[in-house]
């Protein structure tokens, strides 16, 4: 789910995030897309327009772009959002091809402290950095921008990656409006799964007396299907009944995430200012975006010629920390931290050549 967030750097108004400030302001058309020339006189002749640079000429790779999924609970205002999905994008040098890791969101991992919010650092489960950095001290509605400050430092102390060259949240209202603007998403579903949430007709089922929900499920059969945006962040968050439970949900938000990497790279979304406009106006502020001074367009230009097919899917495999109440969280198993220090020194490419196992098929 995080990762659509890449697609979502193709337009409109958006939230950005100015690097680590806790400024935050709306972004215009004009400012997605630039001038379209400036005004140049030679002497006392009529003014001429010179070339725009194409958007994102300066960005060069290998890039490291944080993506992170978020339950907001729009319906309740001041709700602490953790975060659901979070992954890493490395992008080679030529930005045609790359990486892209989950880590679980209950990585056990030290959170650093934060005087923002007052949140002194401890050892905690890594989707908790979200909630640390966007609380408000006078219990106000979140700061998302905040949140994502915190967990961007938390998962580049992990690793090692230290700061990301971009950045980018998106909730789960804008993950279905944007698979409904690129029209849907084609998905090989490997197994036979029932949702937990939603009914065949796309609404939600009702909570049973007992715990959990009641009524007819939603079920996805094996094969190949066309999703929806409400089937698509459905089928992403399942991971109960699961033969690997949230490791398998992760793989499954990698695979929607390069599915619907394919769909707005087939129809040539990112170089098409008019559909950028259409795609991110319908996600509003549902995206915050972190380009270290580089605007949307930049970033979407510069990863236009992305091959979903040099794309990686990489699978980190973890165990538990502590078992039924004692329960702490996961910790990566030490093929995942070796990947790591091989993704660090950019010879994650040949680690995964010689260890086939971490690919996941897409």
């Amino acid at each position: 789910m995080a990762v659509a967030a890449v697609a979502g750097l193709l337009g409109g108004a958006v939230v950005v995030v100015d690097r680590y400030l806790e400024r935050r302001y709306p972004i215009s058309t004009a400012d997605l897309f630039g001038p379209s020339g400036t005004a140049s006189a030679s002497g006392g002749g009529t003014p001429t327009a010179s070339p725009t640079p194409r958007p994102g000429a300066d960005i060069t790779g290998p890039l490291d772009i944080l993506l992170v999924g978020i339950d907001t609970r729009e319906s309740v205002p001041d709700w602490q959002p953790n975060a659901d999905a979070i992954m890493i994008l490395r992008m080679d040098a030529d930005l045609t091809g790359g990486q892209l890791v989950a880590l679980p969101r209950d990585l056990l991992v030290d959170i650093p402290a934060f005087p923002a919010t007052n949140y002194r650092g401890g050892r905690n489960k890594l989707n908790a950095a979200m909630a640390y950095g966007s609380r408000q001290r006078d219990g106000g509605e979140p700061d998302i921008a905040r949140g994502f400050e915190l967990l961007a430092r938390t998962v580049g102390d992990y690793t090692g990656i230290g700061e990301f060259d971009a950045g980018a949240v998106l909730n789960f209202r804008g993950f279905r409006e944007l698979v409904d603007a690129v029209g849907g998403v084609d998905l090989r579903v490997d197994h036979r799964v029932a949702s937990a949430h939603m009914r065949p007709d796309g609404t939600h089922r009702p909570a049973a007396a007992g715990g959990g929900y009641t009524g007819p499920q939603m079920v996805y059969e094996p094969g190949v299907r066309r999703f929806n945006g409400w089937q698509a962040l459905d089928y992403a968050r399942q991971r109960y009944d699961l033969p690997n439970g949230a490791y398998d949900r992760q793989r499954h938000h990698q695979q929607l995430i390069k599915a619907l990497l394919r769909e707005v790279l087939s129809q040539r979304l990112a170089t098409d200012p008019l559909a950028v406009d259409r795609v991110l106006t319908a996600l509003g502020d549902a995206l915050v975006f972190d380009g270290r001074g580089q605007r949307p367009i930049d970033f979407a230009f510069a990863l236009s010629n992305l091959r979903p097919d040099q794309l990686t899917l990489v699978a980190l495999p973890g165990s538990a920390v502590g078992q039924g109440a004692g329960y702490r969280g996961e910790e990566l198993g030490q093929l995942g931290r070796r990947y790591l220090a091989e993704l660090r020194a950019g010879r994650g490419a040949q680690f995964l050549a010689e260890n086939p196992s971490l690919v996941i098929e897409s």
